[in-house]
C-alpha cells in the first residue's frame, strides 16, 4: 500500500471566506469551541442517518455517540474527537481544502429524498472548522471513515495556505481536530475557562460530551466547586447531571493516540472524587424539547434555576411550542423582581438545534421580551447566522409575532382565570407589559383589557372597573399617586371624601400614561395633586369680588413671608383639615418630567406651583386679622412660612437649607406652648 504523502494549497473562494472571516473579527473568539463541537455533533448525525438508510455497516442500534473534548495545558493542546462518520482522504480535500464546499450541503443534496423536515444537520464543516485559527497556529485532523478499507489519514495545517496530508495512526473511527494553542488563545488553556464555554455553547447539544484534562488532578473541593457552579467569573452557568436518566456506562474510546499526552495521564474533570465513571457535562434532552402538559412545576423551577442561577423561583412561565410555518421550541419565565431596575437584566437565549447562538437576539426575540428570562430554540436559523439576514428574514419576523402573541396569549388567560394570582403577579410583572404595550402596538392591542392598576383602596382594577366606581366622583379622571408616602395628605383627603386614585409608582408610567391617553382618548390622567376635585370643595359663604379680593390680601402676605414674588396663591374651602396644599398642573409636570429626562433645566416650570389656602382652615382665617396687628407682625410670617412648607412637604421633598429653616421653626414654636 503506497503512504499518503501530499502538499498543497488551501483553494480559498474568496468571495465566500471573507464575510466569514469579517463577521469571525468582530466575534467572541470563543465561537471556534461552538464551531468545533457542532462539527463533531454533525459527523455523529450523519452517521446515524446514514445507520438508518442501511448505508453503513456494522453500527450497533445501542452505539454510543460521544464527543470528547480534552485539553493538555502543557502540550498546549485542546483536542475535539467524535466517533461519527469519519473521512476519507478525498472527502477532506474536499471539505477542509476547499473552503467553497460544505461536507453537510454535499450529505444534503445525496440524500434529500431520504430525510424529512424533523432531521437536522448544521452544516458547515467546511466553514466552521476555520474558526479554529482564531486561537490555534496549528490544526491538526486525525480522521478514519466509516466505510471499510478506508484508510486513516492526517491533514495538518500553520495557519498560513500551506497544508499536508499523509497517513494517520488512528485506528477508530470518527474524527479528532487537535488544536494547538497561540497566544491568541492562551485564555483558553485554562480548564474552568475552556468548560464554562463548553457549556456556554453546548450545554444541551443532543451528543454526550466529556472533558477531559492532561496531567492535572482536581482536589476534591476543587472539583465539587467546577462541578456543581460553574464558572461565575465568566457569567456561564454550570448544568447540574440529575437530568440524565442513562442506562449504560460510557467508556471511553480510543481517540486520543494522535494527542501530545499519553492516555493514562488523561484524566476526567468530571469524574466523581470517589471513583465513579465520568459523566457527561452536558444535559442532551433540555426542558423545551418535552411536551408543555408532561412537565412538571418542579421541572420549570428547577430548570430555571440551573440555567439563569437565580435562587427565586420564576412566577410564571411560557411553554413555547410550533412547528408549521417555521419550527420553534422553547419557554420563557416571568422573574420576581426585587425592584425595578432589575427589569432591564434580562436573557433570552437563541438556540439553534440545542446549540447556542447568543444572547437577547431582538430580531429573533421581540425587544420587550428581552426583559424576560428564557430559552428559545429555532432549527430552522443558520447557526452562523447575520444580523442584516435576520433582519430581512420573513420567517424571523413571524416567529417574533408568534412569540408576541403566545405572551399575550398566557396573560389574558391569567387575567380571565386566575385574576388573584394575576394581580398579585402585577407589581413584578407590569414594568415588562407596559414597556411591551409602548414598544409594539400590537401588543398593546392584545392586552390592553388585562391591564390592572393598584388602587388607594389596596385592590386592583382595570381603567373600566375603575373609571365604573369612581363615577359619581371623578368621573373618567384618573387621578394617580407617584409617591404614597411623600403625598399622603392628598391621599387622605381623597379617602375621607370616599375617592380612590391609582398608584403609579415606576418611572416607566409617567410616559405610559401618555401612550394609554393616546390610545384611550376617553381617559385622562391627573396626578393627585395636579388639582382640586370638585368633591373635595366645600361651600365658600365669600361672594366672588370678596373672595378674589381675599385671594390678593393672602397671595401678597404669603409672597412677603416667603420672599418668594412669583408665588401663586389660590383659596378654596376644602372639606380637609389642612390649612393649604400645593397644585401643580398635569401638563407643567409632565413638561418638568420630559425636561429632566433630556438633560434640560430642571425647574423651567417651577413657577406653575400654585399655594392653595384652605379658607374653612381657623388658622388661615387667623391671619387676615393677625396681619393688622403690627405687633404680631413676625408671627404672622412664621404662620406664613409654616404653612407653605408643610402644604411644600406634602408635594416634594423639601431642599436642605429650606428643611433645616423648617426644623428652626417648629422648634420655636413648640417653645412658645411650653
Amino acid at each position: 500500500m503506497i503512504n499518503l504523502q501530499e502538499k498543497g494549497s488551501l483553494s480559498i473562494n474568496s468571495e465566500n471566506i471573507l464575510p466569514i472571516i469579517k463577521k469571525w473579527l468582530y466575534s467572541d473568539a470563543d465561537i471556534f469551541v461552538r464551531e468545533m463541537v457542532s462539527n463533531c455533533a454533525d459527523a455523529i448525525t450523519k452517521l446515524r442517518k446514514l445507520a438508518d438508510f442501511g448505508e453503513a455497516v456494522g453500527i450497533a442500534k445501542d452505539e454510543k455517540w460521544e464527543i470528547h473534548v480534552t485539553l493538555d495545558k502543557e502540550a498546549k493542546t485542546i483536542s475535539f474527537a467524535d466517533n461519527g462518520v469519519g473521512m476519507t482522504a478525498n472527502e477532506v480535500r474536499d471539505y477542509i481544502t476547499q473552503i467553497a464546499f460544505s461536507g453537510a450541503n454535499d450529505f444534503l443534496n445525496k440524500y434529500s429524498d431520504k430525510l424529512d423536515k424533523d432531521n437536522e444537520i448544521i452544516g458547515h464543516f467546511g466553514l466552521g472548522f476555520y474558526s479554529a485559527f482564531m486561537v490555534a497556529d496549528k490544526v491538526q485532523i486525525d480522521t478514519l471513515s466509516y466505510i471499510e478499507g478506508e484508510r486513516a489519514c492526517r491533514w495538518v495545517c500553520e495557519g498560513g495556505v500551506e497544508y499536508e496530508m499523509t497517513d494517520s495512526d488512528r485506528a477508530d473511527r470518527g474524527t479528532t481536530v487537535t488544536l494547538y494553542i497561540g497566544d491568541d488563545g492562551k485564555d483558553f488553556l485554562e480548564q474552568y475557562k475552556l468548560r464554562s464555554v463548553l457549556l456556554k455553547y453546548c450545554g444541551f447539544i443532543p451528543v454526550d460530551i466529556f472533558f477531559h484534562v492532561a496531567g492535572e488532578t482536581l482536589s476534591h473541593d476543587e472539583h465539587e466547586h467546577h462541578h456543581d457552579h460553574g464558572d461565575h467569573d465568566h457569567d456561564e452557568h454550570d448544568h447540574d447531571h440529575h437530568h440524565h436518566d442513562h442506562d449504560h456506562d460510557h467508556d471511553t474510546p480510543d481517540m486520543l493516540d494522535d494527542l501530545s499526552a499519553p492516555a493514562d495521564d488523561i484524566i476526567d474533570a468530571d469524574e466523581h472524587p470517589t471513583g465513579d465513571k465520568p459523566v457527561p457535562i452536558n444535559d442532551t434532552h433540555p426542558l423545551w424539547l418535552k411536551p408543555a402538559n408532561e412537565c412538571t412545576d418542579e421541572e420549570y423551577k428547577e430548570f430555571y434555576h440551573k440555567v439563569f442561577t437565580d435562587f427565586n423561583d420564576p412566577l410564571f412561565w411560557i411553554h413555547l411550542n410550533m412547528d408549521y410555518p417555521f419550527r420553534l421550541k422553547g419557554i420563557l419565565f416571568f422573574p420576581k423582581l426585587k425592584h425595578e431596575l432589575e427589569s432591564i437584566e434580562g436573557q433570552v437565549k437563541l438556540y439553534n438545534n440545542q446549540v447556542f447562538i447568543a444572547d437577547n437576539i431582538k430580531e429573533v426575540i421581540p425587544e420587550f421580551l428581552l426583559l424576560l428570562k428564557g430559552v428559545v430554540d429555532c432549527p430552522d436559523l443558520p447557526l452562523n447566522v447575520s444580523r442584516s439576514f435576520l433582519q430581512n428574514d420573513g420567517y424571523v419576523n413571524k416567529m417574533s409575532g408568534y412569540i408576541s402573541r403566545k405572551v399575550a396569549d398566557k396573560l389574558n388567560t391569567l387575567f380571565k382565570k386566575e385574576r388573584e394570582t394575576y394581580n398579585k403577579y402585577w407589581d413584578d410583572i407590569s414594568p415588562f407589559i407596559k414597556y411591551g404595550a409602548m414598544k409594539e402596538k400590537e401588543f398593546y392591542d392584545k392586552i390592553k383589557d388585562s391591564v390592572v392598576y393598584k388602587t388607594t383602596a389596596g385592590d386592583y382594577a382595570t381603567l373600566q372597573e375603575f373609571s365604573d366606581r369612581n363615577t359619581s366622583t371623578t368621573g373618567k379622571t384618573i387621578y394617580y399617586v407617584t409617591n404614597e408616602q411623600q403625598q399622603a395628605q392628598y391621599i387622605k383627603m381623597f379617602t375621607d371624601q370616599g375617592m380612590q386614585a391609582v398608584i403609579l409608582a415606576i418611572r416607566l408610567d409617567s410616559p405610559f400614561i401618555s401612550y394609554i391617553e393616546s390610545y384611550e382618548r376617553d381617559y385622562k390622567f391627573s396626578r393627585i395633586d395636579s388639582d382640586i376635585s370638585g368633591s373635595l370643595k366645600g361651600q365658600d359663604e365669600a361672594d366672588g369680588d370678596e373672595k378674589k379680593a381675599r385671594t390678593a390680601e393672602l397671595e401678597q402676605l404669603f409672597r412677603t413671608a416667603t420672599g418668594n414674588d412669583k408665588l401663586r396663591v389660590q383659596t378654596e374651602a376644602l372639606k380637609a383639615d389642612v390649612s393649604g396644599v400645593i397644585l401643580l398642573s398635569e401638563q407643567s409636570r409632565r413638561m418638568q418630567e420630559m425636561s429632566q429626562m433630556w438633560g434640560g433645566m430642571p425647574n423651567l416650570y417651577e413657577t406653575d406651583e400654585t399655594l392653595v389656602l384652605n379658607t374653612l382652615n381657623p388658622l388661615v382665617n387667623a391671619l387676615l386679622e393677625l396681619q393688622t396687628d403690627e405687633s404680631r407682625k413676625d408671627d404672622v410670617y412664621m404662620i406664613c412660612q409654616q404653612i407653605y412648607d408643610l402644604a411644600m412637604m406634602s408635594h416634594k421633598p423639601l431642599p436642605t437649607e429650606q428643611m433645616v429653616k423648617f426644623i428652626e421653626r417648629s422648634n420655636k414654636i413648640l417653645s412658645r406652648i411650653a
